[in-house]
């Protein structure tokens, strides 16, 4: 049932896509610089694109610049997280070491002795 209702919002997603992309087909022009700043710096990069592409592109665009910003702010968390994990793996190894030892009778007959009583 959820599989199902999945595919339906993914196509009504994909619906209002098509939709929009088929409302803003006219082609606008896309510049690196403003008009004044290019004609000063002698930039003047410039290309037709349909409005649909550059509305999904923007999206798209800032959707990546948050995840990155994301990533870089919980660098932070992860780095913890990982010595925590290295720090835990390290005491688990070492508690292990310690009840191997512990179960080890001992060698000498009187210390035996001694243990049991």
């Amino acid at each position: 049932m959820i599989r199902y209702l999945r595919l339906l919002f993914v196509a009504l997603v994909g619906l209002g896509l098509l939709t929009v992309a088929l409302a803003n087909r006219a082609p606008v022009e896309v510049r690196l610089l403003p008009g004044d700043l290019a004609a000063l710096t002698g930039v003047t990069w410039a290309m037709e694109l349909p409005l649909f592409l550059v509305i999904f592109g923007g999206i798209i665009l800032g959707v990546l610049i948050g995840f990155v910003w994301e990533w870089f702010r919980e660098h932070g968390y992860r780095a913890s997280a990982s010595a925590h994990s290295r720090e835990v793996a390290r005491l688990e190894r070492e508690l292990a070491v310690m009840k191997d030892a512990s179960s080890v009778p001992p060698q000498d007959d009187v210390l035996a002795l001694l243990e049991k009583h």
